[in-house]
């Protein structure tokens, strides 16, 4: 597979150039396309949809419709509630009523006018929008987890290098939340960093909620897509950021538990700290003998699913607020073109074509830690990984679980 480095791309080979005038319509030049009022003109645009407008979905819509240069023309979602909402939101914004509704998201990638996508749908989607998203030529951004399963994301890499796309991942919290935590620890003030702890929470279960007649408000084979079959039941499909079985995050076909969603913020940090978020562990231990689940890397560094200090260094431990005056290192990732939002960030990297700070490489490894946890506590006992090869080291049963069959036409 060819790569295609992201660097050589000119953002004039895939935004369109405005214009070009249908045959028979009369040339009406906008005022917002001359660029007035505050507004880029229209050759210095990003024409966006959301994919996926649930609650979260119509929250990170909310922030990318803050930015002047960002035209959002169309929405998706299978449930019509969240797609008004989403609709209401964007026509809101732009005091009219032409933001399009789809149910199917195949019909906004069809679109010749959107470059960027946002897929704000639950995580067994992730992969199968990201993907399609960059075949059909849109940038795109996903909130977190990235994943469902490790096998999932290298094909996201893969896919978004070889049509030579921006596809970043989400976590706003990694540094708004935990971003002075990783300077402190890397400031050199209290040496060596040794360990992260973070406690993201519980991995998923499997779901024996019995069938509902399913609602007109929802396409309830289209929400399921790529997972198993199952009669709908409210709580398959409910929003609960938590495991307490009203959601889709509770359940195993779905999601990753709070394993993955809470991990994306945690663990993404921790990585992003001590400065393993390229690669990936070298063992993952279970609980044991009052040890938390671990992770060790090649470097001895470790990762512990545990309350306690962010980072333990040599000569102390290191907090988002060890330190008054603090800089960002040399050498630690950070929002590039002087973002101060994963939003910013990702939208400045469209248009220079520079690597997000979320690109789905880090996404990816930080998902990976997370469904790596999800597999040794299933499976109780160490486990030894390749980060290279992104497989477990001469255990099969293991690795039967670094992905799983899709459902239907749904294959990436």
């Amino acid at each position: 597979m060819k790569r295609v480095p992201l660097e050589s791309l000119n953002r004039r080979s895939f935004l369109k150039v405005a214009g070009t005038a249908a045959v028979g319509l009369p040339n009406i030049i906008t005022s917002n396309a001359l660029g007035a009022n505050g507004v880029p003109a229209a050759s210095g645009r990003i024409v966006m949809a959301g994919l996926g407008m649930g609650g979260r979905g119509q929250g990170v819509l909310g922030e990318f419709l803050n930015f002047k240069e960002i035209q959002v023309v169309a929405v998706n979602d299978v449930q019509k509630n969240n797609l008004k909402g989403a609709e209401k939101r964007v026509n809101g914004k732009y005091g009219n009523t032409d933001c399009a509704t789809y149910e199917d998201y195949r019909e906004v990638l069809a679109r010749s006018d959107i470059d960027m996508v946002f897929c704000g749908a639950p995580d067994h989607w992730h992969a199968q929008m990201m993907v399609d998203a960059c075949k059909a030529g849109k940038d795109v951004m996903c909130e977190k987890p990235l994943t469902l399963t490790i096998g999932e994301g290298r094909k996201i890499v893969d896919a978004a290098r070889q049509y030579g796309r921006i596809a970043a991942g989400g976590s706003q919290r990694v540094l708004q939340d935990f971003g002075r935590a990783a300077c402190a620890a890397n400031s050199g003030r209290f040496g060596k960093v040794l360990s992260a702890n973070a406690n993201p929470g519980g991995p998923p279960r499997p779901c024996y909620l019995p069938g509902q007649p399913v609602p007109d408000n929802i396409n309830w084979d289209l929400w399921l897509g790529p997972a198993p079959w199952a009669e709908y039941h409210a709580y398959r499909c409910g929003r609960a950021y938590n495991l307490g079985g009203k959601g889709f995050r509770t359940w195993e076909d779905y999601s990753g538990g709070m394993m993955t969603d809470w991990g994306g913020h945690k663990f993404g940090a921790a990585l992003h700290g001590l400065k393993v978020d390229h690669t990936g562990p070298s063992e993952i231990r279970p609980p044991k003998d009052g040890e938390p689940l671990t992770y060790v890397f090649a470097n001895g560094k470790t990762l512990k699913v545990q309350d306690g200090p962010a980072f333990v260094c040599e000569d102390g431990n290191a907090e988002k607020n060890s330190i008054r005056d603090l800089k960002v290192p040399a050498g630690l990732r950070w929002y590039s073109g002087g973002a101060n939002s994963l939003v910013g960030d990702f939208i400045h990297c469209v248009k220079t074509r520079q690597s997000p700070f979320r690109d789905v490489e880090w996404a990816h490894r930080t998902a990976t830690v997370c469904h790596l946890g999800n597999i040794a506590l299933k499976l109780k006992r160490p486990l030894k990984w390749d980060p290279v090869k992104e497989d477990f080291i001469d255990d099969a049963e293991a690795s039967r679980m670094v992905d799983r069959p899709r459902r239907g036409p749904w294959q990436i």
